[in-house]
């Protein structure tokens, strides 16, 4: 019962070709030290399928990706990820681009194992002309109505990053946001969880029992990695670094930018890139962001 494991170890569950989701939201308690990993490995032609951060730029700055799905690809502060924007003006990207609630539904229907979920966001709009493939439906009943056919966002491997975990596969989110992880959960064969405290095992209060956003025998392994969402934010742990993310988006800029950016910050290792980054102390102490 013992799912704890390294990121090396789940990033090797990866083939070529898979479809990968990423929990979180934009810049926001993503599973960057399993993204790092992933940067590291050989695996590439990904379908990669986010409300995304800088996990969506990196991979596509690294060729890892060959389709993305997407509501959005952001650093908040920062409206544009920089890498993803380059590829996407490369046009070196498969694109299915929808409206942040098409997603959602299309994440539920695959989490409820049905091939698509009707809806009324995408219509009226150019999500239809500019992504062919999607279909809509007429509803059987008297109104008639015609809806969008969001289809299921069946994922091979999600990976997600939580506040607390267990070695047996429970986990809490105690920032004030779930965001839809616990839908990219379901919506994976397999799923994998990093998180910040490791406990052997959790004994769940009521009040922390509505942090349990999924069951724990939808988790495939525990990685424990402690500020493994930076540069991303993690409530009420620490906040997004906006320095690094501001060096991150200037080197897209530059010339040679990301190889340095990968030299520095990614070759050597999570030991390596914390010192990077000041160390526990100065990461621990990051302000969370207002809004």
């Amino acid at each position: 019962m013992n799912k704890q494991m390294t990121a090396a170890d789940a990033v090797a569950h990866l083939r070529d070709g898979m479809t990968i989701g990423f929990g979180g939201w934009g810049p926001r308690r993503k599973p960057m030290a399993v993204v790092r990993e992933i940067l590291r490995s050989p695996v590439k032609d990904l379908t990669v399928v986010a409300y995304g951060g800088p996990e969506v730029g990196m991979l596509c700055a690294e060729g890892k990706v060959k389709k993305l799905v997407f509501g959005f690809a952001t650093l908040d502060a920062i409206p544009l990820e920089p890498y993803y924007r380059k590829a996407r003006e490369a046009g070196g990207l498969e694109l299915l681009e929808v409206d942040e609630g098409m997603f959602q539904w299309g994440l539920r229907a695959a989490a409820m194992r049905l091939p698509f979920l009707p809806t009324r966001c995408g219509l009226a709009t150019d999500v239809t002309r500019l992504n062919p493939e999607l279909k809509t439906i007429q509803s059987p009943y008297d109104d008639g109505e015609v809806l969008l056919a969001m289809p299921a966002l069946n994922l091979d491997v999600a990976f997600v990053h939580v506040n607390v975990a267990d070695r047996l596969g429970n986990t809490l989110v105690t920032g004030p946001d779930p965001y839809f992880d616990h839908l990219f959960a379901r919506a994976a064969q397999q799923c994998f969880v990093s998180c910040e405290q490791l406990h052997e095992r959790l004994e769940l209060t009521t009040e922390q029992a509505r942090c349990n956003t999924f069951e724990r025998y939808l988790v495939s392994g525990v990685i424990h990695a402690p500020f493994g969402a930076h540069p991303t934010a993690c409530q009420p742990e620490y906040g997004w670094d906006l320095s690094h993310l501001k060096r991150y988006a200037a080197s897209a800029g530059e010339e040679g930018g990301w190889q340095a950016y990968v030299a520095q910050y990614v070759a050597a290792g999570e030991r390596a890139y914390q010192e990077q980054n000041g160390g526990a102390e100065r990461m621990g102490s990051l302000a969370l962001p207002v809004f």
